[in-house]
């Protein structure tokens, strides 16, 4: 398998890549809705790592939004492209994950990402940046908060809490997935409105506290690292 090696101009310091960030934002659309909720495809993106290799494995996998059966999947593996910081993640993965759509021979639809949109320090996590270089609506999706609180929610499935940032604006929501399970964090990335990406999650999320997008791309990236690193 082809090595996607990092752009030449790819950010190379933390405040190169703060700037980029910073203005990037400034292309964020947030007055879309976004595609409808159980309509057309959605696709999943993940990535697994090798550090020890400096191997970074993307996986793209679109579903039916209706069925949620797999109608395609892609891989691309590449070179980890950035150092580990909090906060600049998605400039580690970004040209990989950037390579595993552009193997697929459809359009995405809704991209969902396993990480945060709005819901970030500058307002631009993996989802806003993914969404800006793409031009796709994306959302992202994250295990837990990262540096946002939220009030308590109800421990019914759909229940949700804001996420709120210091001045008190909502970045995203505390989204219970299932009854009695701990809830994932929604929050918008481009061209989506938080309302929508909440119904998103819930379709996307039958039987499991994750979404089935997240779940099968999770497998197929850690499926697609164990055979480049063999």
């Amino acid at each position: 398998m082809k090595i996607i090696e990092k752009p030449a101009d790819w950010p190379a310091d933390e405040a190169t890549a703060i700037a980029v960030q910073d203005e990037l934002r400034t292309r964020v659309v947030l007055d879309e809705p976004g595609p409808p909720p159980s309509s057309g495809l959605v696709t999943g993106v993940d990535v697994a790592y090798d550090d020890e290799r400096d191997v970074v494995a993307a996986a793209a996998v679109v579903l039916d939004a209706v069925t949620l059966d797999v109608v395609e999947e892609a891989t691309a593996v590449g070179r980890v492209a950035f150092p580990y910081v909090p906060g600049l993640l998605a400039f580690r993965e970004i040209p990989t994950v950037m390579a595993a759509l552009a193997s697929l021979t459809r359009d995405p639809g809704l991209v969902v990402c396993d990480g945060y949109g709005r819901a970030h320090p500058r307002r631009f996590g993996l989802a806003a940046h993914l969404g800006v270089l793409t031009g796709l609506p994306v959302i992202g999706v994250a295990k837990n908060p990262f540096v946002f609180t939220h009030a308590e929610l109800g421990p019914r499935r759909g229940d949700v809490a804001a996420l709120l940032a210091d001045d008190g604006e909502e970045v995203g929501r505390a989204l219970r997935t299932q009854d009695g399970v701990k809830p994932v964090y929604v929050s918008v990335g481009h061209r989506t409105g938080l309302d929508n990406a909440c119904a998103h999650i819930l379709a996307l999320t039958p039987r499991y506290r994750l979404p089935e997008s997240t779940r099968r791309a999770d497998r197929l990236c850690r499926r697609a690292l164990i055979e480049a690193t063999a």
